[in-house]
């Protein structure tokens, strides 16, 4: 059976806000070596913003299973 896309997601998503500090933190999300997405965490307002990189459109997400979901569908496009 094939690893889950989304646990893997979660997972990167997830050390971003277990990060020690206040620094805001980030990840780029890449399919086939073209970066679709960047993410940032910001600790002190424990969201997560989503870039994508094509459309230049920003969203702001406080539960951790929407920005998944979100990444999932970007790079499953």
């Amino acid at each position: 059976m094939e690893n889950s896309q989304l646990v893997a997601i979660i997972k990167r998503l997830d050390a971003m806000s277990n990060n020690e500090g206040n620094e805001v933190s980030s990840r780029r999300f890449e399919k086939d070596g073209e970066e679709r997405g960047f993410v940032t965490f910001d600790p002190a307002t424990k969201t997560y913003t989503l870039e994508e990189i094509a459309s230049k459109q920003k969203f702001e997400f406080d539960d951790i299973d929407l920005a998944a979901m979100e990444i999932y569908d970007l790079l499953n496009d």
